[in-house]
C-alpha cells in the first residue's frame, strides 16, 4: 500500500544549543561527568537542521537561555493543536523554568494557550504524538496518566494511553513513531503489556524495533512527508522503510544523546491539528 503522509510535520520549532549541556541528572543517559562538546552539539545541530530543510520541512526558531540546558529539546515544550498550545507541566524541577519562554514565544506566534491544572505533569509531544484519529500519550516517568483526560477534554481528542516500562525509554517518543495514518516505528521494549496491546490494536502495520535498535533512539526520528529523518538506521529498519516507500536520511546527533534525546526531540510540530473525538458509539 502506498505512503499515505501524515498531515503534520513539516512545520517545526527549535532551538539552537548554545547552552546546551548536561548540568544534571534527570535521566539514566544523563551523567554530569560526561561533558558536552560544545562544538559538536552545535554542528550536530545545524546538520539536523539542514537534512531538515533539505527534505522539505520549514523551521522555526526560539532563542536559547542561559541556565536551561534542555530547552533546545523543544518536543518537550507541550501540545500544539491547531492555534492552541498547552504547555508542558514538567515534573523535574530542572525544566521548569523552560515553560515561560515557550509559553511566551506561542503567545507572541498567535497562539491561545489553555494550562493543565497544576500538579498534574505532561512533557508535550514527547509524551503525546497524534497517530490516525487519535492521540497516543505515554505516562509513567515524565507525565502522569491523570493528564489524559485534561489533554481529551482542553483539546477534543480521543487519547490512547500507553504505560511506558522501561526507565531508559522514559517519553513515548522514544519507543513510537508514527510514519504515515497506517505505519508506525514501535519499541515494545518500552511499554507494559496492555500498552503493547493497545499499539497493536491501534497499528494496521508497524515495524517492531529490536531492543538494541530502540535504544539507538531510532524511533526518536522526524518524518516529513515520504522521509524519514533518523539519529541512526540499522539496515534492517531501513530496508522495511524503502520498502514502504519511505525514503531514509540519516543525521547523527551523539552528543544530544548525552542527555537522552535524539532527532525528534529537538523538534516540535507546529502544523499540528488534533481531530475531534468520535461520536459515541463508532
Amino acid at each position: 500500500m502506498a505512503v499515505e503522509p501524515l498531515g503534520w510535520g513539516r512545520r517545526l520549532l527549535m532551538c539552537p544549543p548554545e547552552h546546551f549541556d548536561v548540568l544534571y541528572e534527570i535521566n539514566s543517559w544523563m551523567h554530569r561527568e560526561v561533558r558536552v562538546d560544545p562544538d559538536a552539539a552545535r554542528a550536530q545541530w545545524d546538520g539536523l537542521v539542514t537534512v531538515l530543510k533539505e527534505v522539505g520541512a520549514e523551521v522555526e526558531l526560539m532563542a536559547s537561555v542561559p541556565g536551561l540546558p534542555d530547552l533546545v529539546f523543544t518536543a518537550n515544550a507541550g501540545i500544539v493543536n491547531g492555534a492552541q498550545f498547552i504547555p508542558a507541566r514538567f515534573r523535574h524541577p530542572e525544566r521548569q523554568g523552560e515553560t515561560p519562554y515557550d509559553v511566551a514565544w506561542f503567545t507572541q506566534h498567535g497562539s491561545s494557550v489553555d494550562y493543565l491544572p497544576e500538579g498534574v505533569s505532561h512533557e508535550g509531544a514527547g509524551d503525546a504524538l497524534p497517530f490516525g484519529d487519535v492521540l497516543v500519550s505515554g505516562y509513567r516517568f515524565r507525565s502522569d496518566a491523570a493528564s489524559h483526560a485534561y489533554l481529551s477534554r482542553l483539546t477534543g481528542a480521543a487519547v490512547r494511553s500507553v504505560e511506558l516500562a522501561d526507565e531508559r525509554l522514559y517519553h513515548l517518543d522514544l519507543t513510537f513513531c508514527p510514519l504515515d495514518r497506517r505505519r508506525a516505528m514501535v519499541a515494545p521494549m518500552g511499554w507494559d503489556a496492555y500498552g503493547r496491546r493497545v499499539i497493536e490494536a491501534l497499528v494496521p502495520e508497524a515495524l517492531v524495533l529490536e531492543d538494541d535498535d530502540a535504544l539507538a533512539f531510532c524511533a526518536n526520528s522526524v518524518v516529513v512527508g515520504t522521509t524519514v529523518v533518523m539519529p541512526s538506521c540499522p539496515p534492517r529498519v531501513g530496508r522495511r522503510l524503502e520498502a514502504w516507500g519511505f525514503e531514509v536520511a540519516v543525521a547523527p546527533v551523539p552528543e544530544f544523546l548525552k542527555a537522552g534525546g535524539g532527532c525528534r526531540c529537538l523538534t516540535l510540530a507546529l502544523d499540528v491539528t488534533l481531530g475531534p473525538c468520535p461520536p459515541s458509539g463508532a
